[in-house]
């Protein structure tokens, strides 16, 4: 049965059942029915689950959960999307299915963006911008982007959040999580997935990008971070004319990687850009600790002679500072080529499971080091590179959390640029000093102190709670308060297939009662009469209703797709 939290609601349901269809017409029926929602699924659609083998052989199960969350709308456009960098769980061919897609919404109308800005920051539209563009220049599933200027002629962007798309998007989510948790309970093939993880992280991602307080606040921390620093920009944040669906900010002039340099041509210092473009991430990963987690060429943006911009803090991944030592410690080993420091950092931050062959790991990555070890920069294409570690970690059921992943993809992108800019670049010639020196500033007296001082703060605070907590344990022990919590997992499914059998049964024998009951009155005394009725003409009733009755129970069978 499922949860009052879906039932609530007819939007809910009808939601639901969209979903149901929509995988049973793209060969998932099976799926459909392990997680017992073929009710919900007509049957003209279950028509495709005859087909569903031809389906199979004819596109791959990547090209149907692309065309899947296509038809079911943005959310499920952007957990695919989502999913597509998260190499470490989800497999290669899934994935590079899923990368194809895209965040293709229509605009809605520029009356009703000028009607949010107007009613969100208090005032006309024409009174708080000198001119507003009829027409978004970007449009994406939760809010379109206009280009504007300001009273004063300066030259901004504008971010107008989709009216009542917060309903939408909760509502969705409400149902992935309840499907995350019945692929675990009812489908234990699809654990090394990690369904409820994933969504779980879809959630935090998809509400903080629908937060434009939370972007604009991450924006102004990375422009203050940087506000020094001539070679970078970031667009100021015009607080006057931001509110929790509107987001000002000033416009970054440039052009993307590719454009710039044919564009600007030898006005560009290649290498210096380079330098500065790793540089620049390299100082929000391991200084910031926030970073921008999307830095494709489109949010990239190059002025002569290396001036970098950054655009978009819509996704950002932020990291905390352990996460940061490990990193630390197992990108030190991987430019040394010592697997077993890359094991142990990968321990420490809980990537590894219990079960994991950690001698077969460290051969896998030694191997995969090994190919690259020596090749020429020019050669070395890093998409490759992080798609085949993602790989191993996936084989050995590593799972890295997802900020993790996300700065290493960033590193993976902005690698690209650089090599794209100065093909000769030496990225571990860059990054070792960086990593050298972060090693020893965290190992410096002052730091180690205080790292001793917070621990023996911890010891003391044990050793202070720790009778108490154990005399708490004994007092419950000794009254019989003491309580274990069983937990079974995989026994739903079981329970509910036997209400269901225990429910038909009852149902035949009712009907069985009725058709012997009906039969002993038609060969009863045809002169018998009850309240002016022949009994034989009750008997007859009695046969009607239990054809009626035994049609519907056959049609509920019917309906299951279970009739054998």
């Amino acid at each position: 049965m499922l949860p009052l939290r879906l039932t609530r609601g007819v939007q809910n349901l009808h939601r639901l059942q969209r979903i149901a269809k929509v995988l049973t017409q793209h060969g998932f029926g099976h799926v459909v029915e392990r997680l017992d929602l073929g009710r919900y699924v007509p049957l003209r659609f279950k028509a495709a689950k005859v087909g569903q083998d031809k389906v199979q052989t004819s596109k791959s199960i990547g090209e149907r959960l692309t065309t899947v969350a296509s038809e079911l709308g943005p959310v499920f456009v952007k957990l695919g999307q989502m999913l597509a960098d998260r190499p470490d769980i989800v497999p290669a061919d899934i994935l590079q299915a899923l990368q194809a897609l895209q965040d293709q919404v229509a605009p809605f109308d520029t009356e009703s963006a000028r009607r949010i800005i107007a009613d969100e920051l208090g005032g006309p539209v024409a009174d708080l911008f000198a001119e507003v563009e009829e027409e978004p220049f970007a449009s994406g599933s939760i809010g379109q982007v206009y280009r504007a200027r300001l009273p004063g002629g300066r030259r901004v962007v504008i971010k107008v959040r989709r009216p009542d798309i917060e309903g939408t998007i909760r509502s969705d989510l409400d149902i992935l999580r309840w499907l995350a948790e019945a692929l675990e309970s009812w489908m234990p093939e699809a654990r090394p997935y990690r369904p409820a993880q994933v969504v779980e992280e879809f959630e935090r991602m998809l509400l903080r990008e629908m937060d434009y307080a939370h972007e604009a606040a991450t924006t102004n921390r990375l422009c203050e971070a940087f506000h020094d620093d001539d070679a970078v920009t970031i667009p100021e944040v015009i607080w006057s004319h931001c509110s929790d669906n509107v987001l000002t900010l000033e416009m970054l002039e440039g052009a993307k990687v590719d454009e710039a340099i044919e564009l600007y041509g030898d006005k560009l210092d290649r290498a210096k850009l380079a330098v500065t473009l790793t540089d620049v991430f390299f100082h929000q990963f391991f200084d910031i600790r926030t970073f921008h987690a999307d830095p494709h060429q489109g949010n990239v943006l190059v002025k002569p002679p290396a001036r970098v911009g950054l655009i978009d803090f819509g996704q950002i991944g932020v990291i905390s500072d352990d996460t940061v030592g490990n990193i630390l410690v197992l990108l030190l080993g991987a430019l040394s080529r010592d697997m077993n420091v890359v094991a142990e950092a990968l321990d420490e931050m809980g990537a590894l499971s219990a079960e994991a062959d950690r001698h077969q790991l460290i051969s896998d990555l030694q191997m995969l080091v090994d190919k690259y070890h020596g090749q020429p920069i020019g050669r070395m294409r890093m998409g490759s590179m992080f798609a085949e570690a993602a790989e191993v970690a996936r084989r050995h059921d590593a799972t890295l959390p997802r900020d993790v992943v996300l700065m290493l993809k960033s590193l993976t992108t902005i690698w690209a640029l650089a090599l794209r800019l100065d093909p000769d670049m030496d990225l571990a010639a860059v990054l070792r000093p960086r990593l050298s020196a972060m090693i020893r500033s965290r190992l410096a007296p002052s730091r180690m102190f205080r790292s001793g001082a917070l621990t023996l703060w911890h010891v003391l605070s044990l050793l202070r709670s720790g009778p108490q907590q154990l005399r708490e344990v004994l007092r419950k022990a000794s009254t019989g308060r003491w309580q274990i919590q069983v937990r079974h997992d995989n026994l739903e499914p079981l329970a509910r297939d036997i209400d269901r059998s225990s429910n038909r049964l009852s149902f035949a024998v009712i009907i069985s009662g009725v058709v012997i009951g009906s039969s002993m009155v038609v060969s009863s005394d045809p002169q018998v009469e009850v309240l002016g009725i022949r009994l034989q003409t009750l008997g007859v009733a009695g046969y009607l209703i239990a054809g009626v009755l035994g049609l519907g129970l056959l049609w509920a069978i019917f309906r299951s797709g279970r009739l054998s």
